[in-house]
């Protein structure tokens, strides 16, 4: 008997931070089935994940965010004392250039497209050709937290400013299936918390409150500390919360536009944007998730490989 033929995925990688480590979980449940991912678009985190796959050095980084604390996601902030954002990103960019190492977008062995967006012109800019690097650093430069990054002239912040679940870069493939993640669903309406909801608050409860903290160092260092009235938001919760609420009514509409093949949906409550130090978490969830939006395959393999 011939061998079936794979089936062939083109892979949509939403922005939303931290709940970006999802795309891990899904790839891997993905692989696992035996489907062959041939391309990937990515914004924001789903451009460094993505790009990260491209280059073949997924399980490397894998293991390097699973071991995080939250002590660590603090030490990779690098101060950039200017008006353009808080942070440089040149720390963690240099950590990921020394596990990945430097590639041409068009070397890759995956297709891979990068999307940021050039404040000046008010458009989107694809790379899918050039340094990796520079598209991932460019597509991560959340505004006021990350600095724009300056490539060819053009000022660039994040993909997920206009196009937080990038489709379109797709509809050249020839593949079978374009499936696309999106990391601002509704959440649940009824029926008891998630797993993540639940854990995030226990740990709420046993780390002396780790959210406001951080909430408070990020605040401070923008000026404004964050009101002891905690109706009132502080600097960091209100970016953080105007750009997830503008994502989420632009993944809204290019979902309803685009109409991918699969759409495998994680709550914008999932976990915070900043919550890094939840990775293993967040891939289990993806790839449960994956499993339930793709097919009626439970995600066994990974018990029984002990991951």
């Amino acid at each position: 008997m011939p061998k079936t033929k794979p089936t062939t995925v083109s892979l949509v990688l939403g922005s939303g931070g931290a709940r970006g480590l999802t795309h891990i979980g899904i790839i891997e449940w993905l692989e696992e089935q035996g489907y062959h991912i041939e391309s990937v678009a990515g914004a924001s985190m789903g451009a460094l994940v993505g790009g990260v796959y491209a280059a073949g050095e997924l399980d490397a980084y894998r293991s390097w965010v699973c071991a995080l604390s939250r002590g660590d996601v603090l030490r990779f902030l690098d101060f950039a004392f200017s008006a353009g954002g808080l942070f440089k990103g040149d720390r963690i960019m240099e950590t990921l250039r020394g596990m990945v190492g430097e590639h041409l977008i068009e070397e890759l062995p995956v297709s891979y497209t990068a999307v940021a967006v050039d404040i000046d012109r008010q458009r989107e800019v694809w790379f899918s050709r050039g340094p990796l690097f520079d598209a991932i650093r460019a597509s991560i430069a959340v505004p006021s937290v990350f600095t724009p990054h300056q490539v060819r002239g053009m000022t660039l912040l994040d993909g997920g400013l206009l196009n937080p679940v990038p489709i379109a870069p797709t509809f050249r493939d020839l593949t079978d299936l374009t499936v696309a993640v999106n990391l601002n669903a509704e959440p649940p309406r009824t029926g008891p918390a998630s797993d993540a909801t639940t854990e995030a608050a226990v740990e709420g409860e046993s780390d002396g409150s780790y959210q406001d903290r951080i909430r408070q160092f990020l605040d401070s260092l923008g000026g404004s500390l964050r009101s002891p009235a905690r109706s009132e938001l502080g600097v960091f919760d209100l970016v953080s919360r105007s750009f997830e609420t503008m994502q989420n009514a632009i993944a809204a509409v290019k979902l309803a536009a685009y109409a991918p093949d699969v759409v495998i949906q994680v709550p914008r409550d999932a976990c915070a944007a900043h919550e890094f130090h939840r990775a293993r978490e967040m891939i289990e969830l993806g790839y449960r998730l994956a499993a339930e939006a793709m097919g009626p395959k439970s995600g066994t393999a990974r018990v029984q490989r002990g991951r």
